[in-house]
């Protein structure tokens, strides 16, 4: 059974979704560095889950990273789910929309700012919300 408030079926995620964002955000893919539409975005607002329109990241925690994904210093308060992950051959977190299970990316204990953290997203698997003037 799914564990998580949005649930759909494999053919609604089909539906929903472009290829590339299915294959990232279902089946934990990744896009090229370099390549994501949010990777050089810098508005003020919140980025949300592409698969649910959860907010996740608020555009105060983004930096430039220089690793070619979006980067993010924190995430919003119980909006992501953490995960071990040990494929290609290595051991990192894979970082999870807590109310899909939609595949963000990873994060990161490299990060420049106080936290230390570096959320490494895929644009693929976030939408924008411009914030209030």
């Amino acid at each position: 059974m799914n564990k998580y408030p949005v649930h759909k079926t494999d053919a609604e995620w089909k539906a929903a979704l472009s290829p590339d964002e299915y294959r990232i955000l279902r089946e934990a893919g990744t896009e090229r560095p370099f390549s994501g539409k949010y990777n050089d975005h810098h508005a003020e607002g919140t980025y949300v889950c592409k698969g649910c329109g959860e907010a996740l990241y608020e555009a105060s925690a983004k930096f430039d990273s220089g690793c070619g994904w979006p980067s993010y210093d924190k995430s919003i308060d119980g909006a992501i789910e953490y995960r071990k992950d040990s494929s290609l051959g290595m051991l990192r977190v894979e970082i999870l929309c807590a109310s899909c299970g939609g595949h963000q990316g990873h994060v990161f204990e490299d990060g420049p700012t106080a936290t230390g953290q570096r959320y490494c997203v895929n644009s693929a698997s976030i939408d924008f919300k411009p914030g209030e003037d």
